[in-house]
């Protein structure tokens, strides 16, 4: 019933298909370089290390801070898309971003490469929730999953190709081509933008509730940070719980306060259809294992086959291409059979994936590698894009700037929280397994049996997760017509 009402109310915007075209590559291409962004620096921390004379603790705020901005950001853009019109708000992010990463490339000191990465993620969290919205409003809820699988190049294909071109930069020019790399596309994404992307969002100017702000600000901030913290400090630093205790207080909060008044930065009334909250659910769960998985195979890879940082993310190459290729098919296929066909096989790929990775052992080829990491992504993209478009399809068109606020937050605050957590468990087992199973710790061999033990582990839980999420994905309904 709530499927039919929705598609009642979206009304479809009259553009010809030539604009929608053009809107669409705008966005494309303003979202692929943005999250291109931010793996963009994985293999360049160690370099930029000695080029500034600063420790890995001050190294990682590169990434930490990139991901805090897009996480405090992102719930914000619900209410500044009832602001702003579509093309104030691309052109903006877009400049902002452009801005961000010619700073960046120009920095002369750590502090001010820092300060561009900040201005890029301020661009970044405004233009993935807006790609979002804006292909909900121009496209027909039959017709999305096509565009949403496009999507898909995006939000994996991108981030997966970021650590390998970073070591073939590294290794043959200096860490500013990481940022001169990005400087045209910024720039051929605004004009494009500027020539064909229209106005297709209604402007309503809604009393902005700043208190709202303050508490969605702390509230996803702390939570981002405190786990994104916890992968280098232990969990009982008060960096750790102190941050993520404070985040969460603010989110309940800010949760009670958004469910009272009447113009709430974020309409938290899209968790009243079952099957968004489900599909939500989904993506947090799925999330958390993709993430933490992206980080875990190169620290494998270079930390016990010790692999060069270019050879890692080559390996990881050919699943990251397959990926971006099925992408689209998989969107067809979702408009055509619906998501219930392609997520509970897609999951049980992923769950067959992580077990595969976890009996990797020193003698595992690199065929081997590549071929687990192919299952892998054939996986996701079987699941990401189907699961994400169906769960939007089932708001009405009023909700569609909230729905996809806070799909983007989820992916955040999840790939935070599951990178900290698999992180946390490999470092708690490696240490188990030193202190109760090596006589000789200075032992080449013995340290690498237990750093694969401490993998081992850690994909072990990503099996489970990706297992979980199959359960879940079977309550998945198709909408009604």
């Amino acid at each position: 019933m709530q499927a039919a009402q929705q598609s009642s109310k979206w009304s479809p915007i009259e553009l010809k298909k030539k604009q929608r075209t053009g809107i669409l590559v705008a966005l494309i291409i303003g979202a692929f370089v943005a999250m291109l962004n931010e793996t963009l620096l994985a293999n360049a921390l160690n370099v930029l290390m000695g080029e500034f004379k600063v420790e890995a603790t001050t190294i990682q705020w590169l990434s930490t801070a990139y991901m805090l901005v897009v996480g405090i950001l992102v719930p914000i853009t619900a209410i500044l898309q009832k602001w702003w019109t579509t093309r104030q708000m691309f052109l903006t992010a877009m400049i902002v971003f452009f801005v961000g990463t010619v700073i960046a490339a120009f920095s002369p000191t750590f502090g001010l490469l820092l300060v561009g990465r900040i201005v890029q993620a301020l661009g970044t969290g405004l233009i993935l929730p807006l790609m979002m919205n804006t292909i909900l409003i121009i496209y027909p809820p039959e017709k999305r999953g096509a565009v949403m699988g496009i999507m898909g190049l995006v939000i994996i294909f991108a981030p997966a190709i970021g650590p390998t071109i970073s070591g073939l930069i590294i290794d043959n020019l200096t860490w500013k081509w990481l940022f001169y790399l990005i400087i045209p596309f910024a720039l051929l994404s605004i004009l494009i933008g500027h020539k064909f992307l229209s106005n297709v969002s209604t402007v309503t100017k809604p009393k902005v509730d700043y208190l709202s702000i303050f508490l969605s600000s702390i509230g996803f901030g702390g939570v981002v940070y405190g786990f994104s913290s916890a992968g280098s400090a232990s969990w009982d630093a008060l960096e750790v719980y102190g941050t993520i205790s404070v985040g969460v207080i603010a989110l309940i909060i800010f949760v009670f306060r958004s469910l009272k008044i009447t113009n709430p930065i974020l309409d938290l009334r899209a968790f009243k259809f079952p099957m968004f909250s489900l599909t939500v659910i989904l993506m947090v769960v799925v999330m958390m294992a993709m993430f933490s998985s992206m980080t875990l195979l190169p620290m494998f890879l270079q930390g016990v086959l010790v692999m060069t940082a270019f050879t890692s993310g080559l390996i990881m190459l050919p699943g990251s291409v397959l990926n971006g290729i099925l992408a689209p098919i998989t969107g067809k296929l979702f408009d055509k059979f619906g998501p219930r066909v392609l997520m509970a096989p897609g999951l049980l790929l992923v769950a067959a994936a992580m077990f595969f990775f976890s009996r990797l052992g020193l003698d595992s080829s690199t065929g081997e590698v590549i071929a687990i990491h192919m299952l892998l992504m054939v996986g996701l993209a079987l699941v990401m894009m189907p699961a994400q478009t169906f769960g939007l399809n089932q708001l009405t068109a009023d909700l569609y700037s909230s729905g996809s606020a806070i799909m983007n937050t989820m992916q955040q605050v999840s790939g935070a929280i599951g990178t900290a957590l698999f992180i946390s468990v490999m470092s708690s087992q490696t240490d188990n397994y030193l202190e109760t199973k090596v006589t000789n710790p200075q032992d080449p061999q013995q340290l690498a049996a237990a750093a694969l033990h401490g993998f081992e582990s850690a994909f072990q839980l990503g099996m489970v997760l990706a297992l979980i999420a199959c359960v879940i994905s079977l309550f998945i309904k198709a909408a009604k017509k």
